[in-house]
């Protein structure tokens, strides 16, 4: 895929949050893979405490670890769960002044992205992605109102979870170590979660799938504990490499379980898999890299939405949503002439199979015109990741024919158990 040098200044960052740290990597098209921002100059620190403080009796902002040294010393006043606080609406009560928790929260992610990063002159943002172990609609009207707050445009913003990142870092390394399935132990806070990715080549694009197991707490010895699951875990098929990820594979415990995940695949361990992640999948959503895979998880939609017409005097579909595509933030539009019919085909096809179901949709109450003299808007905007709403809009036709001002609205649901869609 060529680019230009305008599309090389670009960068795109990715953001990793949790509610004890944060971490953020960057990505330009002519670097070999993305970069994690240290905060000491020729270290692997990566981990940036979710801590804010602000100096006694000033309006000086301290953010990481120089937030609690300030702390330590008694020089400022602390803030830390940002994350948590700000998802919750909290206020926050500071050097005996009141703040909304969003806004301490913008005031990190400001001092976040303000860290030195040796960017090439011109650089600009091209995209931040900010990935959290559970995307939910709380956090997503967050860190749009967020990005508002840091004049970050709509455009410029992508969110995913853990599962989607790892997804995306997975498959843009070397193909050996995808030969066969990966799998990722997350170990924090005493809590282990484990994704197993495995792919499907019988269809283009490969449909990649990822098994979540929620391993629980490690007791007792975690070393023997620890040994058993994956002992279990690796006999259950071909793993290629296995990656950990968490402060809680902190420390020099893994001694046997260690022996039984190097027995014939690659191992990886580090804390900034989401970050890098997280660029890879701005990187690929931006449309920078040919991507023969499509990733079906709990935030994507699960079928294809088109339209048959006539275009040129020819048939062909026009897809207004693609399965794979984040449910919270697409929405398909277009604008169709009517010819002899009072109807609307949406054709509704999962990527796993090769047959569609027609929702024919019917414009009750249109007034009667002559052929090809109504123009509507149909706009089509997923409420779920398999419940989508359809508004058609009768425009009319210029001066000619004056819209009805009607709209009608259908909500279709995909059942995927049955294959059933139901208005």
């Amino acid at each position: 895929m060529q680019t230009d040098t305008r599309d090389e200044l670009g960068v795109y960052y990715g953001l990793d949050i949790s509610n004890k740290y944060a971490m953020i990597s960057y990505y330009q098209l002519n670097m070999d893979g993305p970069v994690t921002i240290s905060t000491v100059a020729g270290s692997e620190v990566y981990l940036i405490p979710m801590f804010l403080a602000k100096r006694r009796g000033m309006a000086q902002w301290f953010f990481g670890d120089e937030a609690r040294r300030q702390v330590g010393m008694g020089l400022a006043y602390g803030v830390d769960r940002l994350y948590e606080r700000a998802l919750m609406r909290e206020k926050v009560v500071v050097d005996a002044e009141e703040f909304l928790a969003v806004d301490l929260f913008v005031i990190f992610l400001r001092k976040l992205m303000s860290m030195p990063v040796p960017l090439m002159r011109g650089s600009f943002l091209k995209k931040l992605t900010i990935t959290v172990e559970e995307l939910t609609m709380e956090a997503k009207e967050l860190f749009s109102l967020v990005a508002q707050k840091l004049s970050i445009s709509g455009s410029k913003l992508s969110l995913f979870d853990y599962r989607e990142c790892f997804y995306y870092y997975v498959l843009n390394q070397t193909p050996s170590l995808f030969l066969h399935d990966v799998v990722l132990y997350h170990y924090d806070e005493n809590h282990m979660i484990s994704y197993k990715l495995t792919r499907d080549q019988s269809y283009t694009p490969q449909i990649v799938h990822l098994k979540t197991t929620d391993v629980g707490r490690l007791l007792d010895n975690r070393d023997e504990t620890f040994y058993k699951i994956v002992s279990e875990d690796m006999n259950k098929s071909y793993i290629s490499s296995v990656y950990l990820t968490g402060d809680g594979f902190d420390g020099d415990w893994l001694k046997r379980s260690l022996e039984v995940l190097c027995k014939g695949r690659r191992v990886f361990m580090g804390k900034n898999l989401f970050s890098k992640g997280a660029c890879h999948a701005g990187l690929v959503r931006d449309g920078k890299k040919d991507w023969p895979f499509l990733f079906i998880g709990d935030h994507e939609l699960k079928v294809n939405v088109s339209i048959k017409v006539l275009d040129k005097n020819e048939m062909q579909f026009v897809t207004l949503l693609s399965a794979g595509e984040n449910w919270f933030d697409v929405k398909g539009e277009c604008e169709v002439i009517l010819d002899g019919t009072k109807e609307v085909e949406f054709w509704i096809q999962r990527p796993d199979s090769r047959q569609a179901t027609v929702e024919l949709l019917e414009l009750n109450d249109l007034p009667d015109r002559d052929n090809r003299t109504t123009r509507l808007r149909i706009l089509v905007t997923p409420i779920s990741d398999r419940d989508i709403r359809i508004n058609i809009r009768d425009l009319g036709f210029g001066e000619v024919v004056r819209s009805s001002g009607k709209v009608w609205e259908h909500v279709i649901h995909v059942n995927m158990e049955d294959g059933i869609w139901a208005n």
